[in-house]
């Protein structure tokens, strides 16, 4: 049985800023963009919060080629940009292609649950900066 959890200020401040946020953004980044509007937050107040967040299945983390782990507010299956110059890590608008999922079910000797989708590239703003190679 789940512990029941108390409501937390810094725990609804730190999901919202995740949530908010459109680039994933890594605990280090949560503490910074809070740290003046909660002078008693310390970065072990926000890795806490944020596993518990993990545990609740509010947000969901990963790496995405940085070493550092990442966090997103959007927990249902969907795709990422992973921008190879700034690092910059995106929700990319394609539908789950279920039929993926499918195929490994039938390919495999595994339990399959599901996939995730990586494309890397140049962002648009990387693309824009003056000296720009195309891809």
């Amino acid at each position: 049985m789940k512990k029941a959890r108390r409501k937390s200020c810094q725990r609804e401040r730190i999901f919202q800023v995740i949530k908010e946020s459109g680039d994933h953004p890594t605990a280090l980044q949560v503490y910074e963009s809070l740290r003046r509007e909660m002078p008693s937050l310390s970065l072990g107040n926000v890795y806490r919060n944020i596993a518990i967040l993990l545990e609740e299945g509010r947000i969901q983390g990963g790496e995405f080629g940085s070493g550092t782990v990442r966090y997103d507010a959007v927990t249902r299956s969907h795709y990422h940009f992973v921008c190879e110059r700034c690092g910059s890590v995106s929700d990319f608008a394609m539908p789950p292609q279920e039929e993926i999922t499918e195929a490994a079910r039938r390919l495999s000797p595994h339990r399959i649950s599901g996939h995730t989708i990586r494309f890397f590239g140049v962002c648009a703003g990387c693309a824009a900066k003056k000296g720009s190679i195309q891809p």
